[in-house]
């Protein structure tokens, strides 16, 4: 049984006002991965995919190692939970009430980590969860949130883990940021400062 979760909105976050037009892009997913398409029929590679492919090699020495139905049931269980923590996000910093009853225990104690560092450090949100794409790299993408952490313009991300990551092992998480930093300028004129990984993880005390 899942417990009724209700994220309780301790910190009000001002949205700020754009003055820039972002172009609708549509999202394709199909088994070689996610495309986005933009009004004028261009079709450019999501990063997060292009991002995976560099990884696949030590992915597919992983499932080799544990087998394929193990592999698919963490897979599945990562996918979902991180879906259910980035919702809650969302909600979150959009400043709206969500009350659900399939989060489980673990899932609230880990959006809690997640708050907390945003109660302490985000606010102005420029955007969450857009669409961006960029020539100069011909990709797109959705980035979780552009806002200022403490004071700076920042990429944010945000991440679910089963344990605590070294650096090392985030490169592909700090490329992808990168990515949605040069589209966003690319889009704005506006430089970003920073980026941020926020990662979440099991059974590790809210800070």
């Amino acid at each position: 049984m899942f417990p009724t979760a209700t994220i309780n909105q301790s910190k009000v976050f001002t949205h700020l006002t754009r003055n820039f037009i972002i172009e609708e892009l549509e999202q394709i997913n199909s088994d070689t991965g996610r495309t986005y398409k933009t009004p004028a029929g261009v079709i450019y590679p999501s990063v997060t995919t292009v991002v995976g492919d560099e990884s696949k090699q030590s992915i597919a020495e992983w499932r080799k190692r544990i087998g394929d139905e193990e592999a698919d049931r963490i897979s599945k269980k990562a996918t979902t939970r991180g879906t259910r923590i980035h919702e809650m996000c969302e909600f979150y910093v959009d400043n709206k009430p969500l009350i659900k009853k399939d989060f489980s225990y673990s899932d609230i104690e880990m959006f809690t980590q997640i708050k907390n560092t945003l109660d302490k450090h985000v606010d102005n949100i420029h955007m969450q969860e857009e669409r961006l794409h960029s020539k100069f790299l011909e990709l797109a993408g959705t980035v979780d949130l552009v806002a200022e952490y403490d004071g700076k313009l920042s990429i944010i991300d945000f991440k679910t883990s089963t344990k605590i990551k070294d650096v090392k092992y985030i490169k592909s998480y700090l490329m992808q940021a990168s990515a949605y930093a040069i589209m966003y300028e690319e889009i704005t004129e506006i430089p970003v400062s920073q980026t941020i990984i926020i990662i979440a993880v099991d059974d590790e005390p809210a800070p």
